[in-house]
């Protein structure tokens, strides 16, 4: 089954509220990982990023393939059968209900975004196998209570849930803040669960300069945390080995092509609640 979650407004209505003159983050990052859902503003921003900083191509295509693993990870090693992505984005390939059902059909998924754009995309978000459940949220990370409550009408809040936040955080100022949404989050779900964090991190002069950039075109600011900042969204948990690594060195498949040292400037990590 699929549930078409809460929030879908009137095409006319959507399309009223999507800026086509300002970069959007999901619209760029979906320019980077080649996708088709973006225009002319995030390609030209994109160009741009890419001609300081190629290396932020890496970073989301990387960043990606992060996802699968650790969805795959938690699916056939951990048990867990019920994920909560917020931060969502533009659908592409291998989103987390694709990737987890694969390999644990009963999985439930709950998106969460409040970008317009990909809420006139959600239904792509929305295929499920009979034995599982997807969802689609038209929610605000700033408001985490709003999200569980919503959430809890697909999942079992009593039991663990794989709370995920991809390369969405930057976009949280102050980093305090960041760290207390994280908190309220994390106390709604039951021991058991765990917290997946990956954020672009300010480890190159390039990717500090791609982050000003950004920032200069208008566009909502993403702030590149330290590395030891991405590690303090952890704080409580009992962080999976080999704990906060480049996203790249994740427990990278066995058969998978060397890196042949690149650096990439993304950090992420896996944690339980005990």
């Amino acid at each position: 089954m699929s549930d078409q979650g809460s929030g879908y407004a009137a095409a006319s209505e959507l399309r009223g509220r999507i800026d086509t003159t300002t970069p959007h983050s999901a619209r760029f990052w979906n320019y980077f990982v080649g996708g088709k859902d973006h225009y002319e503003v995030d390609r030209q921003v994109g160009d741009q990023i890419k001609e300081i900083f190629p290396g932020l191509v890496d970073v989301a295509r990387t960043s990606r393939s992060f996802l699968g693993r650790v969805v795959r990870h938690l699916a056939v090693e951990q048990g867990i059968r019920q994920f909560l992505d917020i931060g969502t984005g533009l659908p592409t390939g291998d989103n987390t209900h694709e990737v987890a059902q694969r390999v644990a059909p009963d999985a439930r998924i709950v998106y969460v975004d409040n970008d317009p754009l990909v809420l006139t995309h959600a239904r792509a978000l929305l295929t499920s196998t009979p034995e599982g459940a997807t969802a689609y949220l038209d929610a605000d990370l700033y408001d985490p209570a709003a999200i569980l409550k919503a959430a809890g009408s697909t999942l079992d809040l009593s039991r663990p849930v794989a709370l995920m936040i991809l390369n969405t955080l930057g976009h949280v100022d102050p980093y305090e803040r960041a760290q207390g949404l994280v908190r309220q989050l994390t106390d709604g779900l039951a021991p058991g669960s765990f917290l997946v964090v990956s954020d672009g991190t300010g480890t190159s002069p390039g990717m500090i300069a791609a982050s000003a950039a950004y920032k200069e075109s208008g566009a909502v600011p993403y702030h590149v945390r330290s590395v030891a900042e991405v590690t303090g969204l952890f704080d409580g948990l009992e962080l999976l080995e080999p704990g906060v690594v480049r996203v790249t060195e994740w427990r990278p498949e066995p058969d998978a092509v060397p890196a042949q040292g690149r650096a990439v400037d993304a950090y992420g990590g896996v944690a339980r609640k005990v």
